[in-house]
């Protein structure tokens, strides 16, 4: 196991600035996510971990240890890609063996790791067959055994799920995260799927245009945004955002905090709209609700509601959250919090 840190650190292609002066620190044996927008930069900054694109400036310590002079393969690090990189001409048996050949590992250890990994990946009755015969899942496990066996302090996986199919992501999500608790090692995971970064990471880095902007655990990133584009990233529909029209400020809350109902019964917003569509999805139904001025995102486990049904959008005040001209989020103990509720009392109608 090893902790990893990123001191400055700025990285550079020809005269296009992809990171500039980052600090990152991540925990030793932690599950950490990396996830943003296609181009904020995460990919790149794992590639700097492993030493596969080398920061331009500052510096990346492992367990303390700067490895900004040392070779990929001298890191600890293990990195599983998004194509798998496996080797097709090989048996399962003979890439998971590959890297421990080159390594001068002797044969019995060699037939005891690979037996030892395969059981724990789920690949021991596949050892002889290749990788064409075998399903997307099965080869991100054989990519997995491969890192596994080089038994690195730090695996990296760059979108490690993204060519597989909704149901089987979901399995593996759940096999990596118990895989993570077995191993007890570092986990470096860069995604674009907010999805998974909620439900894998013990902590989530959300990244965006080369800076973080959050690190927080799921809980904390989802309740308590630092800012607007955390609100908007993080849940599924995002969070409703709203003009207040005090100063450029913004309000919203989350689509599951609102109450829709047919006659006005109270929240301290609440508006009138009509349901423009209904996504119903099994144990919760999504409307969105347009209002005189915003179109809401409201969910709901009770299916009541048609479209083009009049209804009343109803929010109570701690479930409001509001965002300054910066787009920082305001809390309560900021003194411009009671002028934005007060602005957004002026808001609601019946």
């Amino acid at each position: 196991m090893a902790s990893i840190e990123l001191v400055q650190v700025s990285k550079s292609f020809d005269q296009n600035t992809i990171i500039q002066n980052l600090n990152l620190k991540i925990d030793d044996g932690k599950f950490t996510v990396l996830v943003g927008p296609s181009g904020c930069g995460k990919t790149t900054l794992l590639r700097m971990i492993a030493g596969l694109d080398p920061q331009t400036a500052g510096a990346v310590l492992i367990d303390g240890k700067d490895v900004t002079r040392i070779a990929p393969g001298q890191r600890g690090v293990a990195m599983v890609f998004q194509n798998y990189a496996i080797y097709p001409t090989m048996s399962v048996r003979e890439n998971i063996e590959f890297g421990l050949k080159n390594n001068k590992v002797g044969k019995e250890e060699r037939t005891r790791l690979i037996e030892s990994i395969s059981e724990t990946v789920g690949l021991r009755e596949y050892l002889d067959r290749k990788p064409s015969t075998l399903s997307g899942g099965q080869r991100q496990r054989v990519a997995l055994a491969r890192a596994m066996v080089k038994k690195p302090s730090v695996f990296l996986m760059d979108e490690p799920l993204s060519n597989l199919d909704a149901k089987l992501r979901v399995q593996m999500r759940i096999e990596l995260i118990e895989m993570h608790k077995k191993l007890g090692t570092t986990f470096v995971y860069v995604t674009h799927d907010q999805v998974e970064a909620m439900s894998m990471a013990d902590t989530i880095v959300l990244m965006n245009r080369g800076c973080i902007q959050q690190e927080a655990s799921p809980e904390v990133i989802y309740r308590q945004p630092s800012n607007l584009f955390a609100a908007q990233f993080i849940g599924v529909p995002p969070m409703n955002i709203g003009e207040l029209g005090a100063d450029g400020a913004k309000f919203g809350f989350r689509p599951e905090s609102a109450q829709l109902s047919s006659a006005r019964e109270g929240g301290f917003f609440s508006v009138r709209g009509k349901v423009i569509t209904r996504e119903m999805l099994g144990s919760e139904t999504i409307y969105q609700v347009r209002t005189d001025r915003h179109s809401f995102m409201i969910k709901c486990i009770e299916d009541s509601f048609s479209v083009d049904d009049t209804v009343h959008v109803g929010v109570e005040a701690d479930r409001i959250y509001f965002f300054g001209v910066d787009e920082g989020r305001v809390g309560r103990e900021d003194w411009r919090y009671d002028g934005y509720m007060n602005h957004l009392r002026g808001q609601s109608h019946g």
